[in-house]
């Protein structure tokens, strides 16, 4: 009961009647610490005249070392899960030009060119009268003929090395007689030679460049209609020639 008092007491009177009952001040001590006229500050709670020695002392508040408290440094965990790729960024700006790079070693010599070629210059120096409708004009003098691609008594060229060809036909014609001849190409007429009849004899040429596949025949025809169809030669002299020879393989197109 006297406790419950003594404490009714403390917290109703002033701190300035506590002389006038017979009571001393104290200084305010923590429970974990000693009094405050030994520590480096008095308490903030207490009540402190500008007569008390210790009146003007800066206050000091304790600190603690966080290092201290610092543990040591864990192991690395686990790898994450790699995350989405970004968006595509722009292009950048081109770089600058790199230095000249030293020589190479030369190489190995290639295999020589090979050029493909094809020609014949093949003529007639008898007469030729057409005895039906389609007469293949034979020939019987060779001129030129490269690997013997022209068979002279077929009057045919067979193609081995396709491509551009030019031909060329040249005939003399008969007095009063007509001549009409074709060049063909395998069994289609392409180009014609014409001279009506005439009382005089005159040279006839025809010509053109012909695509020619390989397997393809070049070979020259009379045709004799309700007329009679000649050309003119003689033994002692060339009227009739018939020629032709490659302008560009077929590779080189």
């Amino acid at each position: 009961m006297a406790a419950s008092a003594l404490m009714l007491l403390v917290l109703v009177l002033p701190m300035g009647a506590w002389p006038s009952l017979g009571l001393s001040r104290r200084p305010c001590v923590h429970c974990c610490r000693p009094a405050w006229p030994r520590a480096a500050a008095p308490c903030p709670y207490a009540r402190v005249s500008s007569g008390d020695q210790w009146w003007g002392l800066l206050q000091v508040r304790p600190t603690i070392d966080i290092s201290i408290l610092k543990g040591e440094k864990g192991e690395a965990g686990p790898r994450g899960h790699p995350g989405r790729s970004g968006k595509e960024g722009l292009p950048g700006f081109r770089g600058l030009q790199g230095p000249k790079g030293q020589k190479g070693q030369v190489g190995p010599p290639g295999a020589l060119c090979q050029h493909a070629y094809a020609a014949f210059s093949v003529g007639r120096r008898k007469g030729l009268h057409s005895a039906k409708d389609f007469q293949a004009v034979p020939f019987d003098t060779e001129l030129v003929n490269v690997d013997s691609a022209f068979n002279l008594a077929s009057g045919r060229f067979h193609c081995a090395v396709p491509g551009i060809y030019f031909l060329s036909l040249n005939v003399h014609t008969w007095n009063y007689k007509e001549t009409y001849v074709h060049i063909m190409l395998n069994q289609r007429a392409t180009a014609v030679l014409y001279a009506q009849p005439s009382e005089r004899s005159v040279m006839q040429a025809q010509s053109l460049l012909l695509p020619l596949a390989a397997g393809d025949t070049v070979w020259v025809r009379m045709f004799q209609r309700d007329r009679d169809n000649a050309i003119y030669g003689e033994h002692g002299d060339l009227y009739i020639t018939f020629s032709g020879h490659l302008v560009k393989p077929a590779t080189e197109l």
